[in-house]
């Protein structure tokens, strides 16, 4: 049952896809037909899962499910899998790939393979207060207050 994101609790379990390029009007008009019918029938043993989604900066899609009404099973989570890299498929796009990080340069979103952003953060081209995209986080709390945060109160403060 598709929701609007902002209604979701703080508890609900979260799921960020990065993509590799921004998505085009037009393919963002698209993507949100698409998660609209997936959600609309997202279910798990036969129980409908209540889920909202939104997409920032034209290039993050946050999933969101509140797990408390009814939990994403196996199935469930293996056909949100499938769902995106139908979407990977069909744009063009990375959405999975969890080896690449996104950070802000001033308003731009950059998108670089881990090795390259280990090698700026050596070569000082990236800070510990560079703002990057923490995609780790599990819960639609966490994303509110740490997914977009300096370097240095992420993960990636390791490279620094």
């Amino acid at each position: 049952m598709l929701v609007d994101f902002s209604s979701l609790p703080d508890e609900s379990r979260v799921w960020v896809f990065q993509a590799s390029r921004s998505f085009t009007a037009d393919e963002l008009e698209n993507v949100q037909l698409q998660l609209n019918e997936f959600i609309a029938n997202w279910t798990a043993h036969g129980s409908d899962l209540h889920a909202g989604y939104e997409i920032r900066y034209n290039r993050f899609i946050i999933l969101a499910l509140d797990q408390t009404i009814t939990m994403a099973s196996g199935c469930s989570i293996d056909s949100s899998v499938r769902f995106i890299q139908e979407l990977e498929k069909q744009y063009n796009i990375e959405l999975l790939d969890k080896m690449n990080v996104s950070y802000k340069q001033g308003e731009f979103i950059a998108y670089k393979p881990l090795i390259d952003f280990k090698k700026m953060a050596k070569d000082k081209a990236v800070s510990k207060n560079t703002i990057v995209f923490n995609n780790l986080v599990t819960n639609k709390q966490e994303y509110l207050s740490h997914w977009e945060v300096p370097a240095e109160e992420s993960w990636h403060a390791r490279f620094m």
